[in-house]
């Protein structure tokens, strides 16, 4: 495993884990998932080097949280440990209660990276700052984090702390790159990550997809990318990932993840549905892309347009509706 050039107390490993499935039934992966499964692929995450755990309150309203506390058990001293709060309300002693709820149901004494799942459209960051200032105070957190902010909102949050905002956790993939235009270099010249979600494509990138094999859980069901005219035009990316995979007797996703996290402040949280997906996502930390196979990937991702907009998401309604009719 290969871990992050920062000034952190604790190692944050270039490949974590994304626990959003983690009891979430949207994900559709069942009581079996939730019961064991997803304990053995913690388990085999830690085996491995990987130290970033990532989750949220709001992931399976609080299961994910006690299923990857659990599952961490006497191993949560070494790792990295990353939860959000949902800011519906947040002044200072709303952020105060409901770290202490996820820090209990995750069986920790400290959160290492405390996030705002998403701004607030309608406060600004001054009073949930207040808060996680008291947090740090008392050592119940060690550091602060962003999630889908802009760098100016960013910025603000800083400013809102007095201290380092470490993480800002945004999407970031072949298909979505719009991370690079600042939050990338702003990261890179202030000692920050970016925390990179969705780092496949909700798994577009790994090449499974096509129009005659059609995701079925819910979530990646209701993203466009996933209409079959997406999935063609995807096609010349899937085959610029498959040609570079081959050379490295790799797989199209390990060298989806292996761009992503070759920039020095990126860090990746993929999911896994079982524990040989765990294994493959963490393997793509040790390819290294040369500069080449870098840059064509970039072209091949210049060169997607995928259909988006209103257009699409109708497009998706109906394709969700037509089942139903049809029955």
């Amino acid at each position: 495993m290969r871990y992050q050039s920062s000034d952190t107390a604790k190692k944050i490993s270039k490949i974590g884990l994304g626990t959003w499935q983690f009891g979430s039934k949207e994900w559709g992966y069942g009581q079996e998932y939730a019961d064991s499964v997803a304990r053995a692929i913690v388990r085999r995450a830690l085996e491995l080097g990987v130290t970033l755990f990532d989750t949220a309150e709001i992931y399976g309203f609080g299961r994910s949280e006690r299923i990857l506390g659990r599952a961490l058990g006497d191993d949560l001293p070494g790792i990295f440990l990353a939860t959000k709060i949902l800011p519906v309300m947040p002044v200072a002693p709303v952020v105060e209660q409901r770290a202490v709820a996820s820090a209990e149901r995750l069986g920790t004494r400290t959160l290492d990276l405390y996030q705002v799942h998403a701004p607030n459209p309608a406060v600004r960051d001054t009073t949930i700052m207040r808060g996680m200032r008291a947090l740090q105070r008392v050592g119940l957190v060690g550091e602060v984090g962003v999630s889908n902010y802009s760098l100016r909102r960013w910025q603000a949050a800083e400013e809102a702390l007095g201290t380092r905002v470490l993480s800002n956790q945004v999407r970031y993939n072949l298909v979505d790159r719009r991370p690079e235009r600042d939050l990338l270099p702003y990261a890179e010249q202030r000692n920050r990550i970016v925390m990179a979600y969705s780092p496949l494509a909700q798994g577009l990138l790994s090449g499974r997809y096509h129009e005659g094999s059609l995701p079925a859980n819910r979530v990646r069901a209701s993203n466009p990318l996933f209409l079959p005219e997406n999935l063609e035009r995807a096609a010349g990316l899937i085959a610029a990932l498959q040609a570079i995979a081959d050379a490295h007797q790799a797989t199209p996703a390990q060298i989806a993840l292996a761009w992503v996290i070759r920039h020095p402040s990126v860090v990746a949280i993929p999911g896994a549905s079982s524990v040989e997906q765990l294994e493959r996502n963490v393997a793509a930390a040790e390819i290294d892309l040369t500069d080449e196979e870098y840059q064509a990937l970039r072209t091949a991702s210049d060169r997607f347009t995928p259909v988006t907009g209103l257009n699409a998401y109708r497009k998706v309604v109906r394709s969700r509706l037509r089942p139903r009719l049809v029955g």
